[in-house]
């Protein structure tokens, strides 16, 4: 039994000019819509997440508590539980799904938040890696509509070292022989494995693998972990969906639209929401110096860092003194 709810988009105009037929949001709620509805958060997920893997951020006492607040987690298309390549049906089946954009997530949960619950202010948009960048799309598509935001983990514009990074990943699935061009009749079991080392490189700090700190996880050596761990984490995911989401990743750029035509220094102006950024201080996907830069381009924006030595997984809430540092800065941030 599923534990989430779909949103019918019908067939969707993508930024690529593409139609998606039969579009669909998966999401779920938490808490309860207030009169006013003035008290919602926005939590969009992440690369292979899927809205259980938010929910470490979520509970009563917490940040975000569902005795306060109306939360919304919509998932990313792609995910395996929005429209993607695993669950859509011929033509647009597997490698033949369209490119999806930050800005085509964001414009449907705009479609889902305004007209599935009439929604018009939302008290925070906040996320995690490519949630982040969705994050600051929200601020900066519908500043009117988003009072505060947090981005963490994650920048408003994915930088040339990080496009290759996951350029990496999917070259790596994608030698796998089993991959037949994105038309496999079995999942690519090599390859996902071979995606899961590369992630691991960059997923985490020097200072991370240094001091051993995977030992803390229950893994008694380093091949223990790469084995036992990071060639067993994506084999529960779809190939073409991990490519969709990655070059989701790989194009993201708040400023990649029609509204900003590429000016970023200019969307970031316009992010008019009250920001909190933080980067995790060792984060090498999205290293904390293109945070700030982006922090000083926005009219109200604070730029804190995690002090962290789990690289960009300290916003994976798998970390304890990481998850409550963001957990008390954001609860901090929600009553200023």
């Amino acid at each position: 039994m599923r534990d989430f709810e779909i949103y019918e988009l019908g067939d969707v105009l993508l930024q690529s000019g593409d139609t998606l037929p039969h579009a669909f949001l998966a999401y779920k709620t938490y808490g309860t819509l207030n009169a006013e509805k003035n008290n919602v958060i926005l939590y969009p997920t992440w690369f292979a997440g899927q809205h259980t893997d938010n929910e470490w951020l979520i509970g009563p006492g917490k940040a975000l508590d569902p005795e306060k607040y109306f939360i919304i987690i919509p998932n990313m298309l792609g995910n395996g539980l929005s429209s993607s390549p695993s669950n859509t049906p011929p033509p647009y089946h597997q490698a033949n799904f369209p490119q999806v954009s930050i800005y085509d997530n964001v414009r449907l949960q705009y479609q889902l938040v305004t007209q599935k619950f009439g929604i018009t202010k939302i008290a925070l948009v906040v996320g995690w890696s490519l949630g982040a960048v969705q994050t600051f799309q929200w601020g900066a598509s519908y500043p009117d509509m988003v009072e505060r935001i947090t981005p963490f983990g994650g920048t408003a514009k994915t930088r040339p070292h990080a496009k290759v990074v996951f350029e990496g990943m999917i070259a790596a699935l994608q030698a796998d022989s089993a991959w037949k061009n994105g038309f496999y009749t079995q999942q690519p079991k090599a390859g996902l494995a071979a995606m899961g080392r590369i992630y691991a490189a960059w997923g985490f700090s020097q200072a991370y693998y240094l001091e051993q700190l995977y030992q803390q996880e229950g893994y008694h050596t380093l091949e223990e972990y790469l084995v036992d761990y990071w060639d067993q984490v994506f084999l529960t995911f779809d190939a073409n969906d991990l490519i969709t989401m990655l070059r989701t990743g790989i194009n993201g750029d708040i400023s990649a639209n029609p509204v900003y035509d590429g000016n970023f220094e200019l969307a970031l102006s316009r992010i008019t929401a009250r920001a909190l950024v933080m980067p995790g201080s060792t984060d090498l996907f999205f290293p904390p110096q293109d945070n700030k830069y982006e922090a000083q381009h926005m009219p109200d924006a604070f730029f804190l860092p995690i002090k962290s030595n789990w690289g960009h997984c300290a916003g994976i809430g798998q970390h304890v003194p990481d998850s409550e540092f963001i957990d008390t800065n954001l609860k901090r941030f929600l009553h200023e």
